[in-house]
């Protein structure tokens, strides 16, 4: 019985991996009304659960694609690869009414830019609290700050090491778990109920994939305003890194 469950989740990769994702989702609910009482949203305690699972498969197997290595489970890394994945934040602009959009203004731009440059600066500052000099290795690290794709890409135009690469991805990925789970616990603290303040804080938090979740977590209406403004993190950390902030970190070090 058990082979033929087996053959036909492995025949059916991406839709053994919603099944799986949709039964964390139902899990994830009901620890937060039971354990939580709500106070913290099933959609972070999910991102926790999918952490915990990742992690177990890849140590199972000992490979890097954590719970994908599976046969059984691969499906959850086409479900969760790069290609449903931007999808999924393309798709998110649709909902966003140009009338909400506009009122952010100047404040909204204000926001992306302070998103831009405070992580790079807090990143090259622990960078070099760790021993980096090299102005090639703190403008790398600096960039995966502001997120895991402007680490890799602006590491690569300036010439940095692969393990240096690799560091900067697992920051900015750092910071994306960091975001998708304080959000819903800040989010009255910081007033995320408006769609203004969802696209100032996507704005500061700069990361898409933590500010998404987050934002589903708190009040999924706020995503596609929040993920609208941390969208151009990538565009413009993807310009301003090889460039103004490799120069800048190269004329001071």
């Amino acid at each position: 019985m058990w082979e033929i469950i087996e053959r036909a989740a492995e025949s059916n990769g991406l839709v053994t991996g919603f099944a799986v994702v949709g039964l964390v989702i139902l899990l994830s609910g009901f620890l937060s009304r039971k354990l939580t009482c709500g106070r913290i949203q099933g959609s972070a305690i999910a991102i926790l659960i999918g952490l915990a699972l990742a992690y177990v498969g890849g140590r199972y197997t000992g490979g890097s694609k954590g719970l994908a290595d599976l046969a059984f489970f691969s499906g959850v890394g086409l479900m969760g690869g790069n290609m449903l994945r931007d999808f999924a934040i393309v798709a998110t602009a649709f909902e966003v009414h140009p009338e909400e959009a506009k009122r952010a203004g100047w404040v909204g731009g204000i926001a992306l830019v302070l998103g831009t440059v405070l992580p790079f600066i807090v990143g090259v500052m622990v960078a070099w609290s760790f021993g980096y000099r090299d102005a090639v290795s703190l403008t790398t690290l600096g960039a995966g700050a502001i997120t895991y794709i402007v680490g890799p890409v602006t590491g690569t135009a300036i010439g940095a090491e692969s393990e240096i690469l690799a560091l900067s991805i697992a920051i900015g990925v750092v910071k994306a778990i960091l975001v998708m789970v304080a959000t819903p616990v800040a989010a009255r603290f910081l007033r995320l109920s408006t769609p203004r303040s969802a696209m100032v804080f996507g704005g500061l938090a700069g990361t898409v994939s933590g500010v998404s979740a987050g934002l589903a977590a708190t009040d999924r209406r706020l995503v596609p305003y929040g993920a609208l403004v941390a969208t151009f993190h990538t565009g413009l950390g993807c310009l301003c890194g090889p460039s103004i902030l490799y120069f800048a970190v190269k004329a001071i070090v």
